[in-house]
């Protein structure tokens, strides 16, 4: 029996040591500072005399924050909440997927989703890691969105480490 606890005991600390190298650390984006990046996005835009909303979530696309200037049309909520979807699932900005598709054979088959497929997402990153992205809606266009959306990452950059 003795024989049978210590076998067991060694082959759990084997195991033990395998499988710790089967995790990782990841830098999380927290839903404090995800509130605040929304709310500086709307600031940025509101500088301008644009009324939008500002979505933020986490590296999965998980919504972490929505911020909507009170006179922002509705559908800014679910489109600013898309395009920050769609470039945490890409990590890369919107407009960057927008410049590949136009004129491309792939053009056709994004026409039909609600405007979302614009300008205006942005990730979040930590250093080189995307923790999260960024999406603004309601500017007139969505390089004004995607403008906002970068001066309020600028401004905090310093804690995205």
């Amino acid at each position: 029996m003795k024989t049978f606890i210590l076998a067991a005991a060694i082959g759990a600390l084997a195991a033990s040591s395998v499988l710790a190298h089967d995790t990782e650390q990841e830098t999380s984006l927290r839903a404090r500072l995800a509130v605040k990046i929304a709310e500086m996005a709307v600031a940025a835009c509101a500088v301008d005399g644009y009324n939008v909303s500002a979505a933020v979530t986490d590296r999965s696309g998980a919504l972490l924050a929505l911020i909507r200037y009170e006179k922002a049309d509705p559908r800014t909520i679910n489109a600013s909440a898309q395009k920050a979807l769609i470039s945490a699932s890409l990590h890369s900005p919107t407009s960057a997927m927008v410049e590949n598709l136009i004129g491309s054979a792939h053009e056709a088959a994004f026409t039909d989703i609600s405007g979302y497929f614009v300008s205006g997402g942005v990730p979040i990153k930590a250093g080189e890691e995307t923790i999260g992205a960024l999406g603004v809606a309601g500017a007139p266009n969505g390089g004004l969105d995607e403008d906002c959306a970068y001066v309020a990452i600028e401004e905090v950059k310093s804690v995205l480490k």
